[in-house]
């Protein structure tokens, strides 16, 4: 008797990254997972069956970011005009200015990381001039990786930052030559002060936040991830601050797998949260779609090595061997997977010292501890971490910092940063991510043109070719690679019989499209556990229904998330023609596309903004 499939997908080029079936046609799913690969003629298509015609797209497995705070992502969401993907200052300040307009008082406007200056044609930051003249009432505040945040007039009032306000611990408020703050914050060794400065800010309430983190895995669902592993982050305490992604897992409305690791909130008292979770949860608690996957990334403070490439590496307090020994101690005892932040080989070391003395009393075995970053770490190191089992959870963050630790540290010293082949060579486990939303853009194609090509945002060529990835190696490591860091190693990963049914077609080819297109694909139809949970294009009849955004001011409804603005891309899925009118302010900025030319709104959105904006030029009419 043939067993009926609830989902068949056919006439695809399907990716499955399963030795046995590397290239396959159709697939068959039932009850969430992979029954079949290039037999769906065998399954029985019942009244329910659902049936697709992948119409010959590329598909591939569902992406798995191994390192992304989405879980203080999602809570956000709503209120962050993103900057991500967008190609010059002059539509990020024209953006700025708009949602200033749009902001009720008492709110603010946030731009929360996810972009560089060198992906902006005018190669620049905006200046704090600049911000007060688009936004001289509304309260402004916009992080810049980990190094400074600006401020305009309203947010110093809004935050209270005078003229007698101290600097605090780790951090400088530049004044100008009376002593009043200018609004450009600077972390100093650390970005304590950046993000104790944005926790001042109103937050949504718990309805909205509902709201904003159902859209923010819609976002990465559109982008092709289907699986995250949530590394935690200051400011989100559990259980308080995971009430609502619980929410949403109890109500069936996860459209992301999220394994979550918890980060440790109190400085001096790390080992005191440690104990007190231990009792709550544990390891692998919850279920395929919400679950605990351990300690990380911060687990004492003392330990933290954030980067910043405009400063000098930071010296590590003298405390870090004692504390850091007294909370592994406690995790490997009992058999807590953890993840440490790690971003310089002297600091690696000195962990690594204390890995080594733990392991000989708790053995680390079968336990799936790993560093996260990396990027300056030795070959040595590296030999160490083999030997104590450890994995290595690699992201984008030199495509955005690249150019700054080029200027300080050279050429030749980036052409590691970090060691991604000899990580394979030695058979270190490696997942791939981003560390979004607050670094680097949460973006996967990004990261996997950096990957491939070894380039920043900004076009520059960091690593030989002895450093780079092939495309399958570096889909690898966003799918099964990553697999291994929540211990769910040939569940997830593939498109074979017996794995999750996440899955993704492609706007473009992955494996034939040319480089520099690959950052800007997406996805066409994303499949979580056999469940449509994205679907664009010809797919679009099989789409979910729409969610409302909330609040009604939300950056969100105007502009959508990553790259184009969210009209742009509404056009494009429509395949409404877009008319490029040759205007007076398009010849002002030196726009060279032809008078009245026309275009299809998919071109834009999709293969060709950076082309039409870059310039700042604003002259696009559906």
């Amino acid at each position: 008797m043939k067993t009926q499939a609830d989902l068949i997908l056919h006439n695809g080029h399907i990716t499955t990254l399963d030795l046995k079936y590397p290239e396959a046609h159709n697939l068959a799913i039932k009850n969430g997972r992979i029954v079949g690969v290039d037999d769906a003629e065998s399954y029985e298509r019942g009244s329910d069956t659902k049936v697709i015609d992948l119409k010959g797209r590329r598909v591939i497995p569902g992406l798995n970011d191994s390192h992304l705070h989405v879980i203080r992502g999602g809570l956000n969401y709503n209120m962050e005009l993103r900057w991500d993907g967008v190609p010059s200052l002059a539509d990020a300040l024209r953006m700025l200015k708009e949602q200033a307009q749009r902001t009720p008082p008492g709110q603010w406007v946030r731009v929360v990381g996810g972009w560089s200056e060198f992906q902006f044609a005018e190669r620049r930051m905006p200046t704090l001039e600049e911000i007060n003249a688009v936004a001289p009432e509304t309260p402004v505040f916009i992080l810049h990786l980990y190094c400074r945040a600006l401020l305009n007039h309203a947010a110093l009032r809004a935050c209270g930052y005078t003229k007698d306000t101290p600097n605090p611990p780790g951090g400088e408020i530049q004044r100008d030559h009376a002593g009043n703050p200018t609004g450009l914050l600077i972390a100093r060794p650390n970005a304590t002060i950046l993000y104790a400065t944005l926790a001042k800010g109103p937050k949504l309430p718990p309805e909205h936040q509902l709201n904003s983190t159902r859209h923010f895995m819609r976002e990465l669902n559109r982008l092709g991830l289907t699986s995250i592993i949530d590394a935690g982050g200051g400011f989100q305490n559990y259980p308080e601050d995971y009430a609502i992604i619980d929410d949403l897992h109890k109500r069936g409305e996860m459209t992301l797998r999220i394994a979550y690791n918890l980060f440790t909130q109190k400085p001096k008292q790390e080992r005191e949260d440690f104990a007190r979770w231990i009792k709550m949860t544990g390891p692998g608690r919850g279920d395929d779609f919400f679950r605990c996957n351990g300690a990380g990334e911060m687990l004492v403070f003392s330990a933290a090595d954030f980067e910043d490439f405009l400063e000098p590496r930071p010296d590590l307090p003298a405390a870090l061997e004692g504390e850091l020994k007294e909370v592994v101690s406690l995790l490997a005892a009992n058999k807590w997977p953890f993840r440490l932040h790690a971003t310089y080989d002297e600091s690696i070391t000195r962990f690594l010292n204390v890995f080594e003395e733990v392991n000989r009393n708790v053995p680390f075995k079968g336990l799936n501890w790993f560093f996260d970053h990396c990027e300056t770490i030795s070959d040595r190191n590296l030999e160490r971490i083999k030997a104590l089992g450890g994995g290595i959870a690699i992201q984008h963050r030199m495509a955005y910092q690249g150019e700054y630790f080029m200027d300080r540290y050279g050429q030749k010293a980036a052409e590691r940063t970090p060691p991604v082949r000899k990580m394979l060579e030695l058979g270190i486990p490696v997942g791939a991510g981003t560390d979004a939303t607050r670094v680097a853009s949460y973006n996967p194609w990004v990261s996997l043109y950096w990957l491939v090509t070894g380039k920043t945002v900004g076009g520059v060529s960091m690593y030989p070719d002895k450093n780079r990835l092939t495309r399958e190696e570096a889909l690898r490591l966003y799918t099964q690679g990553s697999s291994w860091f929540s211990s769910e190693s040939g569940k997830k990963g593939a498109i074979g019989p017996g794995q999750l049914a996440d899955l993704v077609a492609l706007t473009d080819d992955y494996l034939s499209v040319a480089e520099e297109k690959i950052k800007s694909i997406e996805s066409v139809l994303t499949v979580v556990g056999g469940k449509v949970v994205h679907a664009t294009d010809e797919f679009a009849p099989h789409a979910p229904a729409p969610i409302p955004v909330l609040p009604e001011w939300s950056p969100v409804k105007v502009f959508g998330g990553y790259g184009a603005p969210l009209d742009i891309r509404k056009a494009a899925r429509a395949g409404v023609p877009m008319q490029h009118q040759h205007t007076e302010k398009c010849r002002q900025h030196g726009c060279h596309h032809a008078l009245q030319q026309l275009f299809t709104a998919a071109e834009v959105a999709r293969n060709r903004y950076a082309d039409f904006f870059g310039l700042g030029c604003d002259c696009f009419a559906f």
